[in-house]
């Protein structure tokens, strides 16, 4: 029942977060700026591919290792533009989208609950700085552990299997980094929160699913922290 319910709170979240104008600005804003920051790491590393390349390979004269060498210039600048991707969400998060996702978490828990739970003798820099130190963690473990995965699966024969683990890791440590907004802003310790987490992995995977779809999981992923602000307040009602 918890996957099921996973997959109903983020389309929850959507609908509101479709239906609240602000919501929708900031949804739209944190998706433009992760999307301008991959292009631009995206762009430095096709523009500079070969030579990229040469400090691996140096391009062979003119002959059948030139095809390859071509070909394997392409698979290597294609790899580093995902990596590029994902260093850009890391990079957005932190700096930029973490604020954003707060932000949405707070309006949804004034429109949910009619007020904000504020920590209780923490000053708005202390918060700040909080959000911020704890958002590392959060975020460079998914990223971390996709990248471990897909550099087993780039160099073992199990490719598709390895593709399909690291998937379902990556989106349900993202749907986390969406449910996990409202204790971090309460200043709730990380050994704390990241128990709740294992305690509901699969809610947390069946949030995660809409992540995998193409296209959707774009508009899934910029209101996610709607959905997972809903499961939060209205758990702990319980």
């Amino acid at each position: 029942m918890d996957l099921f319910r996973g997959i109903a709170y983020n389309v929850k979240g959507l609908v509101l977060g479709l239906r609240t104008p602000r919501l929708l600005f900031l949804g739209m804003m944190r998706f433009l700026v992760v999307v301008l920051l991959a292009l631009f790491f995206s762009g430095l590393i096709l523009f500079w591919h070969q030579e990229l390349l040469n400090l691996v390979w140096t391009m062979p004269e003119p002959g059948w290792l030139l095809y390859l060498w071509k070909a394997v210039s392409w698979i290597v600048s294609l790899f580093l533009s995902a990596l590029a991707c994902l260093f850009s969400y890391l990079v957005a998060q932190i700096f930029f989208c973490v604020f954003i996702m707060d932000t949405m978490s707070r309006i949804t828990e004034r429109l949910v609950t009619g007020v904000e739970v504020s920590p209780r003798g923490a000053s708005p820099a202390g918060v700040v700085f909080h959000l911020i130190k704890q958002e590392i963690p959060r975020a460079v473990i998914p990223v971390l552990a996709m990248v471990v995965l897909m550099v087993l699966g780039f160099l073992t024969p199990f490719g598709p299997a390895v593709a399909l683990v690291s998937s379902l890791v990556a989106v349900t440590f993202l749907a986390w980094d969406n449910t996990d907004l409202v204790p971090a802003r309460r200043l709730s310790p990380f050994k704390t929160r990241f128990g709740l987490f294992k305690r509901n992995i699969l809610f947390h995977l069946g949030f995660g699913l809409w992540f995998l779809v193409p296209w959707l999981n774009i508009v899934f992923l910029s209101f996610a922290p709607v959905g997972g602000t809903l499961y939060f307040l209205e758990t702990k009602k319980r």
